[in-house]
């Protein structure tokens, strides 16, 4: 007879069909979008940010974790960011020395100094830049999904949305539209609790954003949107309805915007206490590290790893363009105009 040896404790099983690398890879992905942005703060506050620096602190959860579950490469998924979601251009593939010459104007910047901040693209990378955050990226991602859907490509695409920008017009426009033509459409609706400076009782009467989605009768769901797992699971989910011809897809995410709309905004018209307290019980990296050490599912040394390889990453980004120029006024025609004037009869060459 074979001896009892006593109690075996085994871990949880990974969730989601996750790799431990890929649990890795998603946290390296929350640390670099917090550390880019607090090195594009500091590089702000030097006055070497050009315009303005818009945060997503407490937010970069929801936007990693759903680009993770996008297929990625050459002619895949295809995603459009907002301002607060850099993380899921990181996930995407742009590299943190892009994201710093953009914010910079530098020359040799993703739009030569042309645009700033995440307004740029990468069609390979598979992400769209947007032309404003205010819904109108709805619409053209439901045009892009259309032609995915008539050229029988089973690609998906991704679009984000803010609590306030789900009452815009154009939001109904293109998300009618998506609905009635059932393209392969995934919709993130953040429910960050301010659009600017507005609540959302003082917006809409719906109790939740996916209250809205009845109205195109698509379906809806809502997700924690500070549980990164639980992000990733609901649009893995929502992506393979979309990509079998389910249709558009509507996910509300629950978060919250720690910072003001931009570096400039004081956020005097938010309590203390409630920043206070999504910053101690509900920062979605911190309820990540938990999760992944409760479960046995990494190491501490393991993180500390990551961490430190972002670290040099981050720094080496900065030496790397921080003093790159910005580009000459010349530079600035090309690429606007078929034809644009020579140089030397250019009006700003004698400013």
């Amino acid at each position: 007879m074979a001896s009892h040896t006593g109690p075996t404790t085994q871990s949880p099983p990974l969730p989601a069909g996750l790799t431990r690398e890929q649990l890795l890879e998603i946290y390296r992905y929350l640390r670099l979008t917090r550390a880019l942005e607090e090195r594009l703060t500091a590089l702000y506050r030097q006055s070497k940010v050009i315009g303005g620096l818009f945060r997503s602190l407490g937010q970069e959860g929801e936007s990693v974790a759903s680009a993770y579950a996008l297929e990625r490469g050459k002619n895949r998924d295809l995603l459009s960011p907002l301002i607060r979601n850099l993380g899921s251009m990181l996930v995407m593939g742009a590299r943190p020395v892009e994201i710093l010459r953009q914010y910079m104007a530098k020359a040799d910047g993703p739009s030569r100094g042309r645009e700033l901040n995440v307004h740029f693209n990468d069609l390979e990378l598979g992400y769209l830049g947007q032309i404003s955050h205010l819904g109108d990226m709805i619409p053209i991602m439901a045009g892009i999904t259309l032609t995915f859907k008539l050229r029988g490509e089973p690609r998906v695409g991704l679009v984000y949305i803010g609590d306030g920008g789900t009452s815009t017009g154009t939001f109904h426009e293109g998300l009618n539209f998506a609905a009635v033509q059932r393209c392969p459409l995934v919709v993130i609706a953040e429910y960050n609790r301010w659009a600017y400076s507005t609540p959302p009782e003082k917006q809409f009467a719906v109790k939740d954003l996916a209250d809205k989605a009845k109205g195109y009768g698509i379906a809806a769901a809502i997700v924690d949107g500070n549980d990164v797992l639980a992000v990733y699971q609901a649009t893995k989910l929502a992506v393979g309805r979309a990509r079998g011809g389910g249709g558009v897809q509507f996910l509300e995410v629950k978060t919250y915007r720690r910072k003001g709309h931009a570096e400039h905004d004081d956020q005097h018209y938010v309590p203390p206490d409630e920043l206070d307290w999504w910053a101690k019980e509900n920062d979605p990296i911190d309820r990540y590290v938990k999760q992944l050490l409760q479960h046995d599912w990494v190491e501490e040394r393991d993180l500390s790893d990551v961490d430190e390889r972002v670290r040099l990453e981050v720094d080496e980004a900065t030496d790397g363009c921080v003093e790159e120029p910005l580009p000459q006024g010349e530079t600035a025609l090309p690429g606007v105009y078929v034809n644009p004037p020579a140089a030397d009869r250019l009006w700003f060459r004698s400013l």
